[in-house]
């Protein structure tokens, strides 16, 4: 399901001056501020106005094949990044089944970086007050970093290294790096800036805050990871330890009261096992939210998520789910073990210390210790799945922030569609080899979850232009230009036009009754200097162009201009376009500084 990002529900208004209809992202304009028409160029206008329409439901889209996407790092016997890898070299399976690498891409820091188009000059009637201006002049930023601080498992001993790492690592920033700063308890939130003071000032509100406190089972005693053992893997060992506590701390040694205290296990054991599923749940919602936010900025992405780790229980596929979106938004998740070099806590928090009898401590203790182990393995799957890194086992938390702030110098993103797939939620196993057998280590993602059901044609299709309106990535299955241009109207108001020339010959018509069908969703995207999204609109167009129409169309091209009301600034826009009968798309970027 795709979830919207934060900015108000989007609107649908109806332009009677032209025949595009368009949804405005963000609060309906006043009346003052009423966009400018919204045209076709005269060249594109068709003489029947029936050939080119407006309709105010979303087009009828054909939905591009769902991925698994595999991001993968490969490396020599030194460590050493591999780069020049193509997709033959690789194999990738699915269980057991060799499966065919239907798309391929080689990543490095220069991909990944913002692609500006710089606009054309402008052609059309000057005006006192308007203008164009390239992307030569503008310096936007081109890598985002989210700091995550999982602040709903961190201890208060953790809190303090974390805090000055932290601090040194936005020393060392750019004057192109964004930095935003989150927690899972989703209580501290700075977005993305380069403004030093403002982020040092939200790191001093870093401090441990779980959605509950000790769980208060005095007897007995039973931890997350005991719970977990069992009530969802039926650990008779796990529950017996259990029972064994809750006889010498509720029965004072009475083993006739074992039925008694199997009723105190498994109502303590099923409270433990509830608190730490909310607060697991609520940390991958969190996650989520970042990666939401994330994946609208306009350059190189990186999640970093600093945390003690948890344990995932039965949230395995949130894990992949959370794998899954930030591949699709070319995010790297960089994870980073708050605890540093550390050995089993085998006494406990000095505030919770660990209740067990004689016949149960040993028992215990092993739990404690395998928990403390398992903790680490969700962010190691992150990092693992997404191309990222996993620092742990280390005191020295500025180099592990250091490492962990940049993407991986160079990866590969591998795309397959699983053949017969069943859609009945069961996780398939993934392995990547290379073809030629080169003893190189290979990061990837050790598998994914199938769907319970097919997502609808109609939110699949918009959930593509929401993702390809709020990406770096240029796509060019539809050749167009683009034009931007603006005009003051004062110090504090402009705006901003933006003309778009596409190229007819690139789109695969339906012909029929004499006519060519084909519908258009044309998105428009303004962000500032820091990434953020300030406006923008959508156009839906269908054509029925008579043959007469589309050849002088072909030759001529179809030209659309939108206008937004903007206040002087830089700003990126970002243009997206879809058609339903090829399932093409298109995607630039182009940059503007409009001068108070």
């Amino acid at each position: 399901m795709f979830y919207p990002l934060q900015f108000p529900v989007i609107r649908r208004l109806t332009t009677l001056l032209c025949c595009f209809s368009f949804v405005f992202f963000g609060q309906p304009p006043r009346a003052q501020d009423s966009p400018a028409k919204k045209e076709t160029a005269p060249s594109a206008a068709p003489a029947d106005k029936s050939e080119l329409a407006t309709r105010d439901t979303p087009a009828e889209f054909k939905v591009r094949v769902n991925l698994v996407q595999v991001r993968v790092v490969v490396r020599d016997a030194r460590g050493s990044i591999i780069d020049n890898l193509r997709r033959e070299d690789f194999q990738l399976f699915d269980g057991r089944k060799l499966q065919v690498i239907s798309t391929f891409a080689a990543e490095t820091p220069a991909s990944r970086r913002l692609k500006v188009t710089p606009a054309p000059p402008n052609t059309g009637p000057s005006a006192p007050d308007a203008g164009t201006m390239g992307a030569a002049t503008v310096a936007l930023p081109e890598r985002f970093v989210a700091l995550v601080f999982d602040d709903g498992h961190m201890a208060m001993q953790d809190t303090l290294p974390v805090r000055v790492a932290a601090k040194h690592f936005l020393e060392a920033l750019s004057a192109t790096d964004r930095i935003g700063i989150y927690t899972t308890s989703g209580q501290l939130t700075q977005e993305f800036t380069s403004d030093r003071e403002l982020l040092n000032n939200s790191l001093l509100g870093l401090a441990p805050r779980p959605i509950a406190g000790t769980l208060g089972s005095d007897c007995p005693d039973v931890s997350y990871y005991q719970a977990d053992l069992i009530e969802n893997r039926r650990d008779d060992q796990a529950f017996a330890v259990a029972v064994e506590d809750a006889i010498q701390c509720g029965f004072n040694g009475d083993h006739r009261k074992a039925d008694q205290a199997q009723s105190l296990v498994r109502s303590a054991s099923r409270r433990a096992l509830a608190v730490g599923d909310a607060q697991g749940e609520y940390t991958y919602r969190h996650l989520e939210d970042v990666l939401r936010r994330l994946s609208a900025m306009p350059g190189e992405r990186v999640m970093v998520l600093v945390s003690p780790g948890f344990l995932m229980s039965t949230l395995e596929l949130d894990s992949s789910e959370i794998i899954d979106r930030a591949n699709r938004s070319n995010i790297v998740i960089n994870t980073l073990d708050a605890r540093g070099l550390y050995t089993a806590d085998l006494m406990g928090d000095i505030a919770s210390p660990p209740r067990s009898s004689f016949n149960t401590a040993g028992f215990k203790s092993s739990y404690r210790i395998s928990a403390q182990s398992a903790q680490a393995e969700v962010l190691a799957e992150f990092a693992a799945g997404t191309g990222g890194t996993f620092f742990h086992n280390s005191n020295d938390l500025d180099e592990g922030l250091r490492q962990a702030g940049i993407a991986p110098p160079s990866s590969y993103l591998l795309g397959f569609s699983p053949q017969n797939l069943k859609l009945d939620g069961s996780y398939h196993t993934l392995r990547v080899a290379l073809a030629n057998k080169q003893k190189y280590s290979i990061q990837a993602r050790h598998g994914y979850y199938a769907p319970r059901n097919l997502p609808d044609p109609k939110e699949a299709a918009k959930q593509e232009i929401q993702e390809a309106v709020f990406s770096q990535e240029e796509i060019h299955d539809i050749p167009l230009e683009l034009q931007t241009q603006f005009f003051k109207k004062d110090e504090l108001a402009a705006r901003l036009s933006v003309l778009t020339r596409l190229d007819l010959k690139g789109l695969r018509f339906r012909k029929a009754e004499g006519r060519n069908f084909d519908n258009l969703t044309v998105a428009t995207a303004i962000f500032d200097e820091n990434g953020n999204y300030v406006t923008g609109g959508e156009k839906i167009v269908e054509m029925r162009l008579l043959e007469a129409t589309y050849q002088r169309l072909s030759r001529s091209g179809l030209s659309l201009k939108s206008s937004f009301a903007v206040q002087p600034g830089k700003y990126l826009v970002r243009l997206v376009i879809r058609d339903a009968e090829g399932s093409q798309m298109a995607a630039r970027n182009a940059a503007v500084v409009i001068p108070y």
